[in-house]
């Protein structure tokens, strides 16, 4: 855990010291599309209305479902909550039934639960993992995390983190810790009330 968390400072202090190079001031420089940076090392970062960037297009293999596709766009609408985890990763382990649970809430009333699972190898071991615990929200299969490369300064080592979008798909909040099912459910309820 002490590991975990010296990792996560290095990570932060590294993307604080490379945040000189974005033409913004906040933690979205300027443009179209998301472009991550953590300000003052923060670990929850909100974004609201306008300073929301679009998120790329994302997609990769599904875990569970061997030569399907998962894509971001097939949830068009809808809030998504997209989780970087690993079955490696002891904090993953225990919030992953915390999304379960935001996901059994939330799955009918316009939120998607996504999984990215990271630096797995061995597909059978995350895929046992989700059954094991009863998890039924999609997964995408991502050892070498080949699908968040469109997420520009996304940290790849932050294990467990969570990305919010609204239903335009814009980044709402990003978490780089380990979440409770209560530490999402206001910003979703918040999310789902939004004008599309």
């Amino acid at each position: 855990m002490k590991r975990h968390a010296l990792l996560l400072a290095a990570v932060v202090a590294a993307l604080i010291a490379t945040a000189g190079c974005s033409t913004g001031s906040d933690a979205v420089a300027t443009g179209t599309e998301f472009n991550f940076v953590s300000p003052g090392g923060q670990t929850d970062i909100t974004y609201e209305g306008d300073e929301r960037q679009q998120i790329p297009e994302m997609r990769g293999d599904s875990l569970m479902e061997e030569g399907e596709q998962i894509t971001l766009s097939s949830y068009k609408g809808k809030v998504v909550v997209i989780n970087l985890w690993g079955a490696w990763c002891p904090p993953c382990r225990v919030e992953a039934p915390q999304l379960q649970e935001v996901w059994e809430t939330y799955q009918d009333k316009g939120v998607q639960v996504l999984g990215i699972d990271f630096r797995d190898y061995d597909r059978q071991q995350p895929a046992d993992f989700m059954r094991d615990t009863g998890l039924t929200y999609p997964s995408i299969y991502d050892p070498s995390g080949r699908s968040l490369l469109p997420l520009k300064g996304y940290p790849r080592a932050a294990v467990p983190s969570t990305i919010v979008l609204d239903k335009q798909h814009r980044v709402a909040a990003i978490f780089l810790r380990d979440l409770l099912a209560e530490d999402l459910t206001p910003l979703i309820d918040k999310l789902l009330a939004e004008k599309s």
